[in-house]
């Protein structure tokens, strides 16, 4: 049984998908600008957390731009829930 109706896969979707990205992108920037420093995975988090925050609404606000530029530009459109 599904834990989510369908018409809230694009949240789920954006929820997850900057989860995953901003702990990549936040673990390798922070590993750029400090090395395994002492208090890395604390700065780590923060960072992750703080960039979390900045992403999710960010990518509900830009995903119908997007979809629309993607639709435009491969020919297709898209059967995604707006």
């Amino acid at each position: 049984m599904a834990m989510f109706p369908k018409r809230a896969a694009p949240y789920v979707f954006g929820f997850l998908l900057t989860a995953f990205m901003t702990f990549i992108v936040s673990g390798i920037s922070t590993f750029v600008a400090l090395g395994f420093a002492p208090g890395f995975v604390r700065t780590w988090m923060g960072a992750w957390a703080f960039a979390w925050m900045v992403a999710f609404p960010a990518v509900l606000l830009v995903r119908p731009f997007v979809q629309r530029m993607t639709d435009r530009l491969t020919g297709t459109n898209s059967q995604m829930p707006r």
